[in-house]
């Protein structure tokens, strides 16, 4: 998968947390989950206080903040 896909576990919606990527269309941002993870809190703990969430979440975040400098890339070189 060409790093400028989404993995198909991170969705944007029109109308959904403002349009923001969400995990699974969720109202969970993956910016939610980059917080708490940011903040010290071990993958166990945030699946405990979100029990919604899912292990193979927490590797599509990782996935698209990776691909954040390539999706750039591209948008630049769209213009």
């Amino acid at each position: 998968m060409p790093m400028t896909t989404l993995n198909p576990r991170i969705t944007v919606e029109t109308g959904k947390m403002g349009g923001k990527p969400c995990i699974r269309g969720l109202r969970f941002t993956v910016y939610d989950l980059a917080s708490y993870l940011a903040s010290g809190m071990a993958e166990d703990e945030i699946l405990k206080d979100f029990p919604y969430l899912e292990k193979e979440d927490f590797q599509a975040v990782h996935e698209f903040f990776a691909s954040i400098p390539e999706r750039i890339a591209v948008l630049e070189a769209s213009r």
